[in-house]
């Protein structure tokens, strides 16, 4: 679960955006602070950047006054109780000595850069003072500081902390400024010692830049940070199991008696709530409610509570068992194309078994008087017995009798508003009872109404689970439904029946899907068009292919649903000037973009993108497919075709040449590398296949087949079913993006020039993963319409028009309404999404391979092979 899009969630009830957007005309009411309302002082400048307020004095030509580029920047932190106070206080005493600042200008927005999941990075931060030099810097932070003394704050982990009150220093950006970095990716900078740009370090650790020194003023602050030390503890901590605003949670030994234990830590006024509670509010509630539960034997026992500097940690036992979330790559039976019926009976008896010890487990914490109000299954623990359970995780009980609401949640299993007290568990068991069969019931956040519709999947795939166990928790789950609830006012009435056409339906679908992007475009907007993934707010994400304008209007354009001109329009105007830190490449910049402008016929707009990007240092760029090397180089030599600039095709020989180089050279020592069609060595094949198709040149076709084994290297065969995934270590990954069916995508396009046994066994064994009856989510490069183009278009001898029918037909389960029109829900399934790598467009682009021949849909750059069309669904 990637807990950065529950914050993107909060300002639209349809698609995800910025939280900043929850105080802007229209939408929910948020209040500022009274100093963010004041007037903006003469000869200042006041933007709205984001989530900040920022004030610029200006010169006497009415321009940002000039300062230095980079150096020491002051945080301030601040609490809910006190931010206006220090607000104020920084305002007037910045503002005469015309010193630039900003900060957070709303409550809102304080308490989501603290929650638990917010960014570590950039938690605790209200305030930033940018001072000229390090003679201000000293005398800012003296002054500032005697103003402040006293008030508290989170502590920013980034910074030095200034004495014991709420200011932070770290040397850093004060302009924007961008650099390639080491992985081949453009990240914010600063300059060293000898001017280079190099990147500008933001981990949540406090680092000096090598060729910086300390200030002698800062030196008994560094010395003060280190004199907290865990030696004296009687626990020995031995890994970090979870690192969150909050805190972390660490496994260690008791070195008096030698037993496991774990240590959960509380950070003072971080990882708020939605009650405004912090870590070490919620850690003392949790004390409270496992001593209040203690001998039920489902929840750990409590061992010790201290403080270390001003750090809470709660010892408790280590729990023997496994998490109910870590099953399913395991156990799941529809992990494979065709699953066994006995062991589809046999996981049906297993999970019935370990929903009622959850039940009872729940009911035993019930007996003793406290709601757990975090039910989930990363929060269930499955005993060594394979049937006992323990619930972990306690900090958001609390009193039955205080009959509240759920303040700390997983969104698949978030209790609605009416939900209180003991409620909101049943509410949660009724969402494990769907969950443990179909883990898709995020769906519920958009749509409670989605429960009947999973339900009748489970009673087809799993037809030994009782119906009166769905019935039930369908119930539950839908009380309280109204028809119109639902992210558009269409959501599917309860009884399952949708309003949109099936995915199957062509052209119906087609249309429908076409019907909702226009639907949701906002060409009134300036960084986005059409809503997507959360990665549409990093710089220039709104216009590039994966996440962008660029990638909905060629998924509009090669489905065969037309062009849509405002839409065009909208990018043009966009990318005469692109925001600064825009990347370059195929699928997160603007490499993608000039290639789908020149497909549309904005031919000149492309040669000016791609002359931007040549005048950079684009041989930095890493080698892969999504932002590297690779993807520049299809783009480059397309537009050498198509226009006939002789220089972009010599460019696009010369990556293919560095990417052919970089092949040559030793691996790195690693134990895993990054493997897959856009991060891994099988897009860097892909241009190289190009490249040798358009030149001839033997050794790109040798290169090509390196970098295929250099993948290959890195997948893994299932021992349930037989499928080729990509292993990442803790899981393995068959999808089109990052997976394996991306792999299997480029091994047939190498097949097609040369004939290879190793290839030819991994291209059948990817095809077994593409192929699976469950996938968890439905975008095209982490879900099931990945699977659909890959089979759409493999020319491996199980690529069968029933195997394509397969997928087209179960890519509705996850099928939802906007305006009453066919959608589908995005990363991580708490919005609907309408970008092509993870939402609407994506689907719609892989339906139309799978569906429309005559389209020749596909990704860039892979189109439909030349064979014979009967392997097509529809022939």
């Amino acid at each position: 679960m990637d807990q950065r899009y529950e914050v993107y969630a909060l300002a639209d009830p349809h698609f995800y955006d910025t939280p900043d957007r929850l105080s802007e005309e229209g939408r929910v009411a948020a209040p500022l602070y009274e100093t963010a309302r004041r007037a903006v002082p003469q000869g200042w400048d006041a933007t709205r950047v984001g989530d900040w307020l920022t004030l610029t004095p200006l010169g006497d030509d009415g321009r940002a006054a000039s300062g230095p580029a980079q150096g020491w920047k002051i945080h301030a932190s601040a609490t809910r109780d006190n931010a206006e106070r220090i607000a104020a206080i920084v305002w007037d005493y910045c503002v005469p000595r015309r010193i630039p600042f900003k900060f957070v200008p709303g409550p809102h927005l304080l308490h989501l850069r603290n929650t638990k999941y917010a960014a570590r990075d950039t938690s605790g931060k209200f305030v930033t003072v940018y001072p000229d030099g390090e003679e201000q810097l000293h005398q800012v932070l003296t002054e500032l500081g005697a103003l402040l003394e006293g008030f508290e704050g989170p502590y920013i982990l980034t910074d030095l902390r200034w004495g014991e009150g709420p200011l932070y220093v770290r040397y850093g950006a004060f302009a924007r400024a961008f650099v390639v970095d080491e992985r081949g990716s453009l990240v914010p900078a600063v300059r060293d010692g000898e001017g280079r740009l190099v990147p500008d370090r933001r981990s949540p650790s406090f680092q000096v830049p090598e060729w910086v020194t300390l200030p002698s003023f800062l030196q008994p602050h560094l010395a003060a940070r280190n004199t907290t030390t865990v030696g004296e503890l009687p626990y020995r901590i031995e890994k970090a199991l979870h690192f969150s605003n909050g805190g972390g949670v660490y496994a260690g030994t008791d070195s008096r008696d030698g037993r496991r234990v774990v240590l959960k830590e509380g950070r003072p006024h971080a990882g708020l709530a939605a009650d405004g509670a912090d870590a070490v509010t919620r850690l003392e509630r949790e004390r409270a409610a496992l001593e209040q539960v203690a001998g039920t034997g489902v929840v750990p026992e409590v061992r010790d509570w201290f403080t270390l500097g001003d750090h809470r940690f709660l010892v408790m036992d280590f729990v023997e068992g496994r998490t109910l979330n870590s099953y399913f790559g395991d156990r799941h039976p529809l992990l494979t194309p065709d699953p066994d019926p006995e062991a589809v009976a046999a996981y049906t008896a297993w999970a019935l078994r370990v929903h009622r010890a959850v039940e009872r487990a729940v009911a035993a914490v019930h007996g003793r008087g406290i709601v757990f109000n975090d039910l989930h299954v990363f929060n269930i623990v499955v005993g060594p017995d394979d049937e006992s359970v323990s619930l972990l995780d306690f900090e958001a009980a609390a009193p039955a009798e205080e009959n509240g609401r759920q303040v700390v949640a997983h969104p698949g299993f978030f209790a609605p508003p009416d939900r209180t007290g003991p409620d909101v568990d049943r509410y949660a068991l009724a969402c494990l009872r769907l969950a443990l069969f179909l883990p898709v019931t995020t769906l519920f956040v958009i749509d409670r109404g989605k429960a009947a519709h999973l339900a009748e999947v489970i009673a087809e795939q799993f037809p030994d689970v009782p119906r009166e166990f769905l019935d039930e928790a369908v119930a539950e789950i839908t009380r309280d439904v109204r028809p119109a609830e639902g992210p558009a006012g269409t959501a599917a009435p309860v009884s399952g029946a949708t309003a949109y056409p099936d995915p199957a339906d062509w052209p119906a679908a087609r249309d429908s899907m076409a019907k909702a992007l226009l639907a949701s475009a906002t060409p009134e907007r300036e960084d986005r068009l059409y809503p997507g993934d959360i990665a549409q707010f990093s710089d220039g994400g709104g216009l590039g292919l994966a996440h962008g304008a660029a990638g909905v209007l060629y998924a509009l354009a090669e489905s065969g649903a037309g062009r849509h001109e405002e839409g065009e329009r909208w990018l043009l105007e966009r990318t005469a000037s692109a925001p600064p830190g825009t990347p370059f490449g195929l699928y997160d910049g603007l490499a993608g973009v000039a290639h789908v402008l020149d497909r549309l016929g904005h031919r000149q707009r492309a040669l000016d993108l791609a002359e931007r990007i040549l005048a950079e240092r684009w041989q930095k760029l890493s080698s892969d497919l999504r932002g590297g090397l690779a993807g520049l180089g299809l783009v480059l030599g397309s537009l050498a075709r198509t226009t006939g600039e002789a220089e972009l095709g010599e460019r696009a020989a010369e990556a293919a040449h560095l990417l052919a180089a970089r092949l040559a050279e030793p691996l790195p020592d690693t134990p895993r590398r990054r493997a897959g069609l856009l991060r891994g060595a099988s897009g860097p094949a892909l241009f190289l296949l190009r490249q040798y198709e358009w030149t001839g040149e033997r050794a790109l076709l040798d290169a090509a087949a390196t970098a295929l084994r250099r993948d290959l290297e890195q997948c893994v065969v299932q021992p349930s079913g037989g499928g080729l995934e990509v292993d990442e270590g803790w899981r393995t990954l068959p999808y089109l993006g990052d997976g394996s069916a991306g792999i299997g995508m480029v091994l047939d396009e190498y097949l097609a020039h040369a004939p290879d046994e190793e290839f030819s066994r991994a291209r059948d064994a990817v095809l077994t993963a593409a192929t699976s009856r469950f996938y968890a989510q439905p975008g095209l490069f982490q879900g099931r319409a990945g699977m659909i183009l890959h089979l759409s278009r493999s020319t491996a001898p199980g690529a069968t028009p029933q195997r394509l029918a397969e997928q087209v037909g179960t890519l509705g389960w996850y099928a939802m309404a906007y305006q009453g029109q066919l959608a589908f829900p995005g990363h991580q399934m708490m919005r609907l999404s309408m970008d092509l790598a993870t939402g609407t467009a994506g689907c719609l682009l892989a339906l139309a391979a799978a569906l429309d021949t005559g389209t020749g849909a596909g990704l860039p750059f892979l189109p439909p092979p030349a064979r014979p069309s009967q392997t097509r669904l529809r022939d």
